[in-house]
């Protein structure tokens, strides 16, 4: 049996929509009640130890997407009490959305390797997807209004990567997941995208205006984030604007079998379809 976690997140409901159909999966998320019946669903809390326990009983593949959006320990006692309870449970291979080596730089990296760690001294098969920032994430990070683009982002470049793909990506380890044992990918976009990239997909008529630091930390705090986010949002800007982030290649092909989708498309792929014709996705 295939279980993914945190089905209801952005990621976890593209990995659930391509395993649909499929009648040795299941999803796991905190409310069932509230989630779209696409495959049998079961309740997991990874606050709640006791619904991993009993949730992961029968798992033979655990999909399990990080759950971030926390401090440190936070996240660290959540992924911590996951594998726990799957090594308790009998399942017998972990797939985990991790985040990319270029990654080490950014404020949120260290509960990734903390999980990677503890994945590689447990009793379970695991293959690690180390996936790289989405490139819906970048068209977040640097907004457009009123015919501006305003990010303190430099001349510094992401290689993004489409959310679809690493989806798809995740789904091809799940359902071949002892051909991917001990196996660690990096999940990375073909195209390094920054700031001036983003505007061109608008239109002529939108500029990038490279903000600084200090002015994006006080326009993140001003707009009701969480203390925790704050430094994180700063610190992914930082990264990329210093040119930490851009690095592109990687196994993202070799798993998909085909070209990755266009990361420009991709970030405005919630407004319409955007031909893969500007120069930065060659």
């Amino acid at each position: 049996m295939i279980m993914v976690t945190g089905a209801a997140g952005a990621l976890g409901a593209l990995i659930a929509e391509r395993l649909a159909g499929r009648e040795d999966t299941v999803l796991g998320t905190r409310d069932p009640q509230q989630f779209p019946a696409v495959l049998p669903v079961r309740p997991i809390d990874f606050d709640d130890r006791r619904t991993l326990i009993r949730g992961f009983e029968g798992v033979d593949v655990l999909v399990l997407i990080s759950a971030g959006q926390g401090e440190d320990d936070t996240v660290i006692a959540r992924h911590g009490a996951a594998i726990d309870a799957a090594e308790k449970a009998g399942v017998g291979h972990v797939v985990y959305t991790s985040l990319t080596a270029d990654g080490d730089h950014l404020p949120y990296a260290l509960p990734h390797r903390w999980t990677e760690r503890r994945l590689r001294q447990s009793t379970m098969g695991w293959t690690i997807l180390r996936n790289g920032l989405y490139a819906e994430l970048l068209a977040g990070l640097a907004p457009l209004e009123d015919g501006r683009i305003t990010a303190p982002l430099g001349e510094g470049r992401l290689a993004a990567v489409a959310r679809a793909d690493l989806a798809d990506a995740a789904v091809r380890v799940t359902v071949e997941a002892p051909a991917h044992a001990g196996r660690i990918y990096e999940l990375v976009g073909e195209h390094a995208i920054g700031g001036a990239d983003l505007a061109r997909t608008h239109g002529p008529h939108v500029t990038y205006e490279p903000e600084t630091l200090a002015q994006a930390r006080a326009r993140i705090a001003a707009s009701g984030a969480e203390p925790f986010q704050v430094p994180m949002l700063v610190g992914t800007y930082s990264a990329i604007a210093a040119g930490f982030m851009s690095r592109t290649g990687g196994d993202l092909r070799q798993l998909l079998g085909r070209a990755p989708r266009c990361p420009l498309a991709a970030t405005l792929v919630q407004h319409r379809d955007v031909p893969c014709h500007l120069r930065a996705c060659g």
